[in-house]
């Protein structure tokens, strides 16, 4: 049974705000950016203990971009934050030429990513981030699965010198990491210990895995779970040290199938240790209107999903 116990649902954004709140009490370079979005990313405490750190660009994401990068330049540490969909593709070629390419010391926070954005629909969901961010050279991407992690990361990636991607999400989700815990850029979290099949899972997806081992133990089969909050750079020994003990995989994510997590985990094990492996992601496609439960019970992104993907790939071992 899983040790993990939900603490207590909160959103990630949250964790987000707490977190740039702590930066803006202990590191008097950070400064945060917004584009016409504070409540949403819950940024108002930051605001209001420094408010000569904060700049409102209004809806104007590739300008908010461009400041950021020229803020690196005298010290500073910008933290941009907008939804997820106006963070990467709205802007990506000032992402590309002014931060990534000039290696600026940026924080690109994105909230409201995946499909359980909800109701906003289709528009707003952006399931492609991942893969763009990925893409760019000298870029880290960080997927964090819940407010205390969340949190950790925010203050983690301030000490983190080069352009990051910090991907968050808007709904109430379970709370189940250490409220202490130390984040570690490209380090792998095992959560639970198995020997049949390894779990790899990001984002609001690992809450999910874990439900998906319980289920699966009062079945006999033991699952091994493992939480990959860094995508890039990616902790490949801790996936090729499972599953060379398990002999396969299912990697679960909030993101579309193609340019996310699992095409790296494929990439790793295609390059050192083929094995058989499942994608629980979305199938190339874009989201719709709905409740965060109802899309991603539709579009197979839950525990149960997990669950029917074990037990295909244990029949391909």
């Amino acid at each position: 049974m899983t040790k993990y116990t939900d603490q207590g649902k909160q959103d990630t954004r949250s964790g987000y705000g707490a977190g740039m709140t702590e930066l803006g009490r202990t590191n008097p370079n950070v400064v945060a950016l917004c584009a016409d979005l504070v409540g949403s990313l819950k940024i108002e405490t930051f605001i209001e203990e420094n408010p000569e750190r904060f700049f409102q660009v209004g809806i104007a994401e590739a300008n908010m971009m461009g400041m950021a990068a020229g803020l690196t330049i005298g010290g500073k540490i910008p933290f941009a934050s907008t939804f997820a969909n106006f963070a990467t593709g709205r802007v990506y070629d000032q992402i590309r030429q002014s931060i990534a390419y000039s290696d600026k010391n940026v924080k690109i926070c994105a909230s409201h990513s995946g499909l359980t954005l909800g109701e906003d629909g289709a528009t707003h969901q952006i399931l492609e981030d991942i893969g763009l961010m990925k893409m760019l050279p000298g870029m880290t991407v960080i997927n964090p699965c819940d407010f205390n992690q969340t949190k950790a990361a925010t203050i983690a990636i301030a000490e983190h010198h080069g352009p990051v991607y910090l991907r968050f999400g808007r709904p109430k989700v379970a709370n189940f990491t250490p409220v202490d815990q130390k984040f570690e850029i490209g380090k792998a979290l095992m959560l639970n210990e198995g020997t049949d099949v390894t779990i790899i899972a990001t984002g609001h997806l690992v809450w999910q895995a874990l439900l998906a081992a319980e289920s699966l133990e009062n079945q006999g089969i033991s699952a091994e779970v493992i939480n990959i909050h860094t995508i890039k750079p990616l902790d490949d020994k801790a996936i090729l040290d499972s599953v060379k003990k398990t002999g396969c995989v299912v990697t679960a994510e909030e993101h579309n199938y193609l340019g996310g997590l699992g095409e790296s985990v494929a990439r790793v094990l295609a390059s050192n240790h083929p094995a058989p492996q499942e994608f629980v992601a979305t199938q190339d496609t874009f989201g719709e209107s709905g409740t965060p439960e109802q899309l991603m019970e539709k579009y197979g992104l839950n525990n149960k999903a997990i669950e029917a993907a074990v037990l295909k790939v244990l029949k391909r071992k």
